[in-house]
């Protein structure tokens, strides 16, 4: 296939080199740089993303730019979040076709705010492009942040309606697991409560530069709004205690939910004592055998959990 015919002309390992080569850069281990080289791959991730001309789309971790080129050529406008300050230089080459649809912030995705996303997008305003933040995240992220960003983004920005994000293949595990799995956790609770998978593939270290050492996965995950078993959405509040509940229940993972609990919480303080002494009513109140583990719990047992651990801490 020649470049002419490729959805981004950077997928390939001399592409890849010439770029960086052009720039005097070098992958950085410490920043998790692993450039997608097979431009299948990206067909793929678009494709699973669903993306029309209608989409704002979020980045991160851009790298060369990539899979930010596909983007552009599929959806409205493209805003990037980059931490490494030697990108914005390569970006600006790589992506100068895009001068009205791209934004770049220099920033840790970890610390990015509304109003950043927000600005950037304000600085390229299209046509009827009514929408003050992107609706979509699309991301080969970088895999030690990536667990955090997805879970964070879909808790603070709810404008996201979807997440298409390549992460490591244990990562994408925690993120899709189903109770009594090893890979579910408390984790996978808090995410489940905000978003739903709905689709997944497999990538193999063969198609990056450098390879990684790990296998790797692109996931999709839909918005859902937190619900109870009637549908009904959660309260913020409740959220929150359910949050709590699944690291309470997870802190021991091979205890049972009443001993992991109670060492939870008799470690936090005087309230946290408070808790850990009722723990057996809290279970009971939720309907829950103290003898069982945190990861034969459902969601909604654990939003049970939530609910009688507020009720018990506002005796």
């Amino acid at each position: 296939m020649g470049s002419a015919e490729r959805l981004s002309p950077l997928a390939s390992v001399a592409a890849t080199r010439a770029v960086l080569e052009r720039h005097g850069l070098a992958t950085k281990h410490a920043l998790g740089q692993n450039f997608l080289v097979n431009d299948d791959v990206l067909r793929k991730i678009v494709a699973l993303a669903e993306l029309d001309a209608g989409d704002d789309v979020l980045e991160v971790g851009p790298g060369i730019g990539t899979l930010t080129v596909a983007l552009l050529k599929r959806a409205r406008r493209v805003v990037s979040v980059e931490r490494d300050p030697d990108l914005p230089a390569v970006l600006a080459e790589t992506l100068a076709a895009w001068p009205d649809r791209f934004a770049l912030i220099s920033k840790d995705a970890l610390d990015l705010t509304k109003g950043d996303v927000k600005s950037a997008l304000a600085r390229r305003p299209v046509e009827g492009g009514a929408r003050s933040f992107p609706n979509k995240l699309v991301a080969n992220l970088p895999y030690a942040v990536a667990a955090t960003v997805v879970l964070g983004f879909f808790e603070r920005f709810d404008e996201i309606e979807s997440a298409t994000v390549m992460v490591q293949k244990e990562v994408a595990d925690r993120m899709a697991a189903a109770p009594g799995s090893k890979s579910y956790g408390a984790y996978t609770v808090k995410l489940s409560m905000r978003a739903e998978p709905a689709g997944r593939f497999a990538v193999s270290p063969g198609n990056f530069f450098p390879p990684p050492h790990v296998d790797s996965a692109v996931l999709r995950l839909n918005r859902r709004t937190p619900a109870g078993a009637d549908g009904a959405p959660l309260a913020p509040e409740v959220v929150r205690a359910t949050c709590t509940m699944a690291d309470a229940a997870f802190a021991s993972r091979r205890k049972t939910i009443a001993n992991s609990c109670k060492a939870y919480f008799a470690g936090r303080g005087e309230q946290g004592r408070a808790v850990a002494a009722h723990v057996e009513d809290l279970l009971e109140s939720a309907g829950i055998s103290p003898k069982r583990r945190g990861e034969t719990l459902d969601v909604q047992e654990f939003v049970a959990l939530g609910e009688a651990y507020l009720t018990l801490r506002t005796r």
